[in-house]
């Protein structure tokens, strides 16, 4: 059976109940059908091409629900960056979100959520095949079944997309013919160049396969998880193919049979220190240091094991300083190290991730495994000071038959298919602090010096003859290890990488330190000021949240929680700054010149304060984080803020803050989530019944049984008990209408009608403006004084309401709702 590839073109057909994909090249496949607004999947063997806008589209990236509806979101336009053998590799260039909901319905936060994704796949460099499996290497290809899907045989680390291709993929085991529709994507580096070598053409690839578990920002993601995870984990392959047509160059056919095709690669990882620690944000230009306390042996463990299993022996090459801040990462490393080759930790398996290893490793217990995974400490910084870059090559010797023992993987292809010649053994992982500048030296030099045993061993070069003898590859080689290096550093600081300058040219140049101190600069900036939405980011594309079940008060996610002058301080600062310098510019005349001089004094006076103020409480101006809370993050703010609690200038109008309106607002929030996880519990399907257009009675022995839910309060301002705010968002959030009382919808069908029972229905926005003007109604239509004041229900009275939702389908349901006591 030949190999399973997904469809190479799409097209939607957009109706108001359905969107229905199909492929024009395969006219007899089912085409796939997404209901609207329900989001419910299905094949279908008849043709829906009754859909109002027909669109071809490159793939379909998967599906994401957020707070008030589900999108699918699909890749518009896609270029071809080259060819792998005869596969077709492509650059996602633009996606585009469909929503479920015909009319969707507008919120801050679903607007939130939906500019993160946008700026994540817009800037998230993502590439694709239809043939070929951009997520394994060459190596673990050739142990993959070939009668599996393209998406069945990804490496799962590096299958991008997976969270958002899961309703696709459940579809798949009942519905197998949805599996052409599942596209893997993988996010990083992509280089194929054609280009040839004393008169031998050649493609030169380089990939790099960046993990989607714990993936982050430099600062919000460092270390390991109790999943084995570390940090910023990337896969390199250097790839050379000879006597293959994907090398761009012409040649007869009777060449190309005569010539087989040679593949060879070579892999190389990088990943942060895997032990618990992180760098704390607090603005100032050195973050704090942490090392957690927790023991990272079994974390530890997980991973070297994993990688193990995936790679071979593991040779790693720790590239921190020595001495200084960096010595305590260091010493933790090499402590875990020390740890799990003396007394491994066998309680628990490490969960691999991919049924695709690298090669067949099955022992016995950790010991054995454990045994393969060995450490280097090389002081980059130390051997390289004084702009001697070159001292980087000890490295080689330090790491001694360790490189001339892993090999690398060599396949020759011809017509009766994939002959393997070698196998490596064994992987270089590399790290510094972020696994950026000094990893890149380093895993740039390894590669250079394994492309030069590949290059002697296929006679394109001479024994003892250089790479760098030949300058055209030589170029070509350096600058596509230097993109490599800032691909890499701005998917995890938003920079690209220092020290390219050296991967460059091979020397360390003025200009090149110049360039390494802008973007030293930019990324202080961007680590404190703009990492946080990027990490959300990568937290909503990957699954680690989820927004549809987070419950209200993810709607408090992206609420800036500071007391307003804590808000207040840099405006200050920048006012005070702008007055002082037009004052200082501003030619005095001699009736001003005391006020001229009192301004100057104190707009001096306040910016100077403002500065330490924001200086002395960074964490309080970091942006952190906004979906997955960092309790090391947290800690630091609840210090921050009990420091400035007491500061004797201003501490106690942020106490008086901090007690007052803003601390009452949540706990209102909290009190509700409370009480309508309470309802939700015990809420009964059954209590939900068409509406009959007969009134309910009070008294009816079956209404007062399905008194499940509780019924919101008139607001406090009408004269009653606080708590009722606290349950106001309970019913949106109950009958599915998630929006802010003052938006206005859309469709004015869409209308909540909240009534006493028995009596008229009416509708009332929170205003009490002009009723049925297709404003969602609040308080008025609530309660025994509904209709006849606003009054409401008196504490310690019972009685039963009924709320309709109007959809546009004309169906009205009731829930029957109980006043709780006070």
């Amino acid at each position: 059976m030949a190999a399973l590839f997904p469809y190479r073109d799409i097209n939607i057909h957009a109706s108001a109940t359905y969107y229905a994909f199909t492929s024009p090249s395969n006219p007899s496949a089912p085409t796939l059908v997404v209901d609207r607004p329900s989001g419910h999947i299905w094949l279908s063997d008849k043709p829906m091409l009754g859909g109002k806008r027909v669109t071809s589209i490159a793939g379909i990236l998967g599906m994401i629900r957020l707070r008030l509806d589900k999108y699918i979101i699909v890749i518009t336009k896609a270029a071809q960056v080259g060819r792998i053998k005869e596969h077709p590799v492509y650059k996602i260039q633009a996606t585009e979100f469909l929503p479920l909901r015909e009319k969707p319905l507008h919120d801050t936060d679903e607007d939130t959520y939906m500019q993160l994704l946008t700026t994540h796949l817009r800037t998230g460099p993502m590439y694709f095949s239809y043939s070929f499996d951009l997520t394994n290497t060459f190596q673990r290809q050739v142990h993959a079944d070939q009668n599996l899907w393209l998406w069945q045989r990804a490496d799962t680390r590096f299958f991008w997309n997976r969270h958002i291709s899961s309703d696709l993929i459940d579809l798949s085991s009942t519905s197998p013919a949805v599996n052409p529709y599942i596209l893997p994507v993988i996010f990083g580096m992509m280089s194929i160049t054609a280009t040839a070598i004393k008169a031998t053409p050649l493609s030169f690839i380089l990939i790099t396969r960046r993990s989607r578990f714990r993936a982050g920002t430099r600062y919000f993601s460092r270390g390991i998880d109790e999943n084995g995870n570390v940090s910023n984990f990337n896969e390199t392959e250097q790839i050379i193919i000879t006597g293959s047509v994907g090398a761009g160059y012409d040649r007869t056919t009777a060449s190309q049979e005569k010539q087989q095709v040679q593949i060879m690669s070579y892999v190389q990882t990088r990943g942060s220190v895997p032990v618990f620690w992180a760098e704390i944000n607090h603005l100032k230009f050195i973050p704090k240091l942490l090392i957690r306390s927790i023991d990272p042996a079994a974390a530890a463990t997980k991973h070297f094991v994993e990688q193990v299993r995936l790679y071979g022996d593991n040779y790693c090459v720790n590239l921190v300083n020595q001495t200084g801040r960096e010595k305590n990462v260091k010493e933790a490393y090499e402590n875990v190290i020390r740890t799990i080759l003396s007394n491994p930790i066998e309680g628990e398996k490490a969960s691999l991730r991919s049924d695709e290893q690298f090669r067949a490793i099955e022992p016995t217990d950790y010991q054995s495994i454990l045994d393969r995974v060995h450490y280097i400490f090389f002081d980059f910084h130390h051997e390289c000071r004084n702009l001697k870059w070159h001292r980087a090559l000890l490295l080689l010797d330090q790491l001694g038959d360790a490189l001339e023992q892993q090999k690398y993987f060599h396949a020759t292809e011809g017509p009766a298919g994939l002959t393997v010649k070698n196998a490596q053994t064994s992987v270089v992982r590399s790290n510094c602090m972020d696994c950026l500048d000094r990893t890149n030296v380093v895993q740039s030099m390894l590669a250079r010096w394994t492309l030069s045993r590949q290059l002697i061993q296929l006679g394109v070069l001479n024994e003892g003859e250089k790479i760098e003898q030949h300058s055209a590859f030589e170029y070509l080689f350096r600058n596509v290890w230097a993109d490599n290096a800032d691909v890499v550093s701005r998917a995890y600081s938003g920079t690209g990488a220092l020290k390219t300058d050296f991967t460059r040219t091979g020397k360390r140049t003025a200009n090149g330190m110049v360039a390494d101190g802008i973007n030293s600069l930019t990324r202080y900036y961007l680590n404190n000021f703009q990492d946080g939405p990027r990490q959300d980011a990568y937290d909503l594309f990957l699954g680690t949240y989820l927004p549809a079940t987070s419950g209200i008060t993810s709607s408090l996610m992206f609420v800036d929680r500071r007391p307003i002058f804590i808000q207040s301080v840099p405006y200050i600062f920048l006012g005070s700054l702008i007055f002082f310098l037009i004052a200082v510019f501003t030619t005095p005349q001699p009736a001003t010149i005391v006020a001229l001089r009192f301004f100057i004094g104190l707009s001096l006076l306040l910016v100077v304060w403002a500065a330490i103020f924001i200086k002395n409480h960074g964490m309080l101006y970091v942006n952190w984080p906004k979906l997955n809370n960092l309790a090391w993050a947290n800690e630091g703010y609840n210090d921050a803020m009990g420091k400035v609690s007491k500061d004797k200038l201003i501490g106690k109008w942020v106490a008086r803050h901090e007690r007052g309106a803003s601390s009452i607002r949540l706990m209102h929030l909290e009190e509700g989530k409370k009480r309508i996880d309470l309802a939700t519990a015990k809420f009964n399907l059954k209590s939900v019944t068409p509406h009959h257009n007969q009134p309910t009675k009070a008294g009816d022995s079956t209404a007062r049984n399905r008194r499940h839910a509780v019924a919101p309060r008139p607001p406090a301002a009408t004269g009653y008990h606080p708590a009722a705010r606290r349950i106001e968002t309970h019913i949106y959030i109950y009958i599915g209408v998630a929006i802010n009382a003052s938006d206005r919808l859309e469709n004015p069908a869409d209308s909540i009608h909240i009534s006493s029972a028995g009596r008229d229905t009416r509708n009332y926005d929170h205003r009490r403006r002009r009723p049925a003007d297709g404003t969602i109604c609040w308080y008025g239509a609530v309660g025994r004084g509904a209709g006849q004041g606003d009054e409401g229900p008196q504490r310690g009275e019972e009685d039963v309401y009924r709320v309709q939702e109007r959809t546009e389908e004309g169906v009205s349901l009731h829930y029957l709702l109980k006043e709780p006591e006070a």
